[in-house]
C-alpha cells in the first residue's frame, strides 16, 4: 500500500511535563496531538504513542508516574504502544516492525522533546527513506541555557524544512494542513 501514514507521538509523558522541566505551549501541543489523533483513527491510520522507558538509567521506569503518558492525551484502545531506549524511537524498539506490519511509508511526527526525540527520530526516519512530515505546532521543549524553548522549536522546524531527502522526503506543516490534507485524500 502506498502512502500509508502513520502518527507518532513521542514522549509525551508526565516525567517530561513538571515544574521542574515546563515546555512550551504543553495545552496547544496536547490538544493539537489530540485532534490529529482522531482524524488519523477516523481514516482508519494508526497512531503510536511512544514512552521513553529509561529502566537502566533509573528513569521512566515503566509504570511509574513520570513514564505514563499526560492525562490530558486522548489514547485509545487500538493505538500503539511503544516503549523506546534512547532518543532515536527505531533503536531497538519495535516501532519498525510495526511500521511494516501496518504498511506504513509515511511518518507524521509529533511529541517531546523538539531538539532531542524529535530531532533523533526525524534523522533516523530520514536514513530509512521514509517520508516525513514533522508537525510544525505539534512538537515541544523546555528552556536551553542558551536559547528559549520557542527559538529552539522555530530552528528545528528550519533545519527540517531545509534538509536534504534520501528517497523519502522531509515536510514541515501545521497541524491544521496535515488535517485538511488527510480529509483531501480520504474522499
Amino acid at each position: 500500500m502506498k502512502n500509508r501514514k502513520a502518527l507518532l507521538v513521542i514522549d509525551m509523558q508526565k516525567g517530561s511535563f513538571t515544574a521542574l522541566t515546563p515546555r512550551h505551549d504543553t495545552d496547544g501541543v496536547v490538544q493539537r496531538i489530540n485532534l490529529m489523533a482522531e482524524a488519523f483513527r477516523t481514516y482508519g491510520l494508526p497512531v503510536f504513542f511512544i514512552q521513553h522507558d529509561g529502566t537502566h538509567s533509573g528513569n521512566f521506569v515503566p509504570h511509574t508516574t513520570e513514564w505514563e503518558l499526560l492525562d490530558d492525551l486522548k489514547v485509545e484502545a487500538g493505538d500503539i504502544l511503544i516503549d523506546k531506549y534512547a532518543n532515536d524511537v527505531f533503536y531497538r524498539s519495535e516501532l519498525q516492525s510495526q511500521l511494516d506490519q501496518c504498511l506504513v511509508d509515511e511518518l507524521i511526527i509529533s511529541g517531546c522533546a523538539t531538539d532531542f526525540c524529535i530531532e533523533s527520530t526525524v534523522q533516523s526516519a530520514l536514513t530509512r527513506d521514509y517520508k516525513i512530515t514533522v508537525v510544525e505546532d505539534g512538537h515541544t521543549t523546555g528552556e536551553r541555557p542558551h536559547l528559549k524553548a520557542v527559538q529552539v522549536i522555530e530552528h528545528y522546524n528550519w533545519v527540517w524544512k531545509n534538509m536534504i531527502p534520501t528517497k523519502g522526503t522531509v515536510n514541515v506543516m501545521p497541524h491544521r494542513a496535515i488535517l485538511d490534507e488527510l480529509a483531501g485524500t480520504s474522499r
